[in-house]
């Protein structure tokens, strides 16, 4: 058993921070609470800088969406969850400017769990009651941050079209699509009506959609061909689901 005693000058004021540190060390005192008060002190310090134009470390190695990804699995491993580490993962490799200025949100706390939110985008609902959030609390939002929300929406719907990867190649965007897909002769053909010549289809093992863009257009386009996809596959699906009722019905 080891004891450490904490002193400070009589009568001296403390800041706000020392209250709160010497009152998580008084609160966590049993055999391995060092995890807790870490924690604790993690809250009252903040994070760091570890989001933003100046990453570092893991997140500057493997990029903000995937360390998010690897932190959810390793919570939910934890939790008693199976997790397929072998999936594939989707790949968004875009030239824009995505991620939250420190100027716009400077508590750093306050700025992970906007990253956080953002990531959950999933659908236009979502990306729109996200800004009207930013709008409230922070004001204007910058372009570099309604981009990285549009990229959180684009993400989410390659996923649900078994895409692999996003990409860019000599001013076209390159959208790659696994060999077991939705895609449909007729889903293209909706994705040729929308977009001309702008697009090149490619089948075989590893089909892809080529699009010809504007750099202003890129992402906006790129949400428009996936929505497009998306919604050819949801007819799919429930013209299955209808055939497949009837077939029981028989």
């Amino acid at each position: 058993m080891a004891y450490a005693y904490l002193m400070y000058q009589k009568n001296k004021v403390l800041t706000e921070v020392a209250e709160k540190r010497l009152k998580a060390i008084r609160e966590f005192t049993e055999f391995g609470a060092g995890f807790k008060v870490a924690m604790r002190d993690l809250e009252i310090r903040g994070a760091g800088n570890l989001l933003g134009s100046e990453q570092s470390g893991h997140m500057m190695n493997i990029g903000y969406e995937l360390y998010c990804k690897l932190v959810d699995d390793a919570i939910r491993s934890l939790q008693g969850e199976i997790i397929n580490e072998n999936r594939e993962e989707i790949t968004v490799e875009l030239k824009v400017t995505a991620n939250i200025p420190g100027w716009y949100i400077e508590n750093e706390s306050l700025k992970l769990q906007m990253y956080k939110k953002i990531a959950a985008v999933a659908a236009e609902e979502d990306a729109e009651e996200i800004i009207d959030e930013l709008l409230d609390r922070f004001g204007e939002v910058p372009r570099e941050t309604l981009n990285l929300i549009r990229i959180s929406r684009i993400r989410s719907m390659a996923e649900d079209l078994s895409v692999t990867r996003i990409h860019e190649q000599q001013g076209r965007v390159v959208v790659a699509f696994a060999e077991k897909n939705p895609l449909s002769g007729y889903a293209l053909m909706c994705v040729n009506e929308a977009f001309g010549a702008k697009t090149f289809v490619h089948g075989g093992k590893e089909p892809f959609i080529r699009l010809t863009v504007r750099p202003a257009d890129k992402l906006d386009d790129l949400i428009k061909l996936l929505q497009i996809l998306q919604q050819q596959k949801k007819q799919t699906d429930g013209k299955e689901t209808a055939a497949g009722k009837g077939v029981m019905r028989q």
